[in-house]
C-alpha cells in the first residue's frame, strides 16, 4: 500500500464523518481564579460547523486518489 492510497482512505473517512456529524465541538478554558480555598474556572464549549461541500470535496479527492493510485500500480 503506497502513500497515496493511505491518504485517500483517510480523506474518505474524514469526508464521511464530516457529512455524518456536520462538525465538531471542543471545550476551551477562559479563565481561572484561585482565592485560597475557593477556585473558579470558566469553560466555554465551542462548535465548529463544517459545510456540506467540504465533506463532499473530501470524498471526491479521496476517491480520486484511490482510483489514481490503483491505475499507476
Amino acid at each position: 500500500m503506497n502513500g497515496a492510497r493511505i491518504v485517500g482512505i483517510i480523506l474518505l473517512v474524514c469526508g464521511g464523518l464530516s457529512l455524518a456529524y456536520g462538525g465538531f465541538s471542543y471545550t476551551k478554558s477562559q479563565s481561572e481564579v484561585d482565592l485560597g480555598i475557593v477556585s473558579f474556572q470558566v469553560e466555554e464549549r465551542e462548535r465548529v460547523n463544517l459545510p456540506v461541500w467540504f465533506g463532499v470535496g473530501l470524498l471526491v479527492v479521496g476517491g480520486g486518489l484511490l482510483v489514481g493510485a490503483g491505475r499507476k500500480a
